[in-house]
């Protein structure tokens, strides 16, 4: 509808140390905000329902992970489900992926990294690592 807001949520699921695809999804406030509490970062959903589409690699990779598939699935307000279920109880195999980056090793710049050389990097896009400390308002 035109005129009205839409939201966005966006996430990557795997099932292998070797294939992951980035999820995206549109809708109501009220949907995205539902759908981002329904699970946190570990946990093994079911999608049901979901559109696969041809991802535009250049556009969608610069702020998602680059995934080795050349789709991405799209989540329906009206017809997609994502549900949470404990699979771990029946596929351990799951569990050694909670720790795999999806990013290769090799494709990260350290804090160091941008202090010496910001000038040269300026106006690019860069994967930094990290370890967070503390979030607060």
């Amino acid at each position: 509808d035109i005129g009205t807001e839409r939201y966005t949520f966006s996430f990557t699921i795997r099932d292998s140390p070797t294939y992951f695809i980035n999820v995206q999804s549109w809708g109501r406030g009220e949907y995205i905000r539902s759908l981002s509490e329904s699970f946190r970062v570990g946990d093994c959903v079911t999608i049901e329902n979901p559109l696969i589409q041809s991802k535009e690699a250049e556009r969608e990779e610069k702020f998602n992970p680059v995934t080795p598939s050349g789709y991405k699935l799209l989540l329906s307000e009206n017809h997609s489900v994502v549900k949470t279920s404990s699979c771990y109880d029946t596929d351990t195999r799951l569990l050694s992926l909670l720790h795999l980056p999806v990013k290769d090793p090799q494709d990260y710049y350290t804090l160091g990294d941008i202090v010496a050389n910001g000038q040269s990097l300026h106006g690019r896009v860069l994967n930094v690592l990290a370890a967070v400390v503390a979030v607060s308002e």
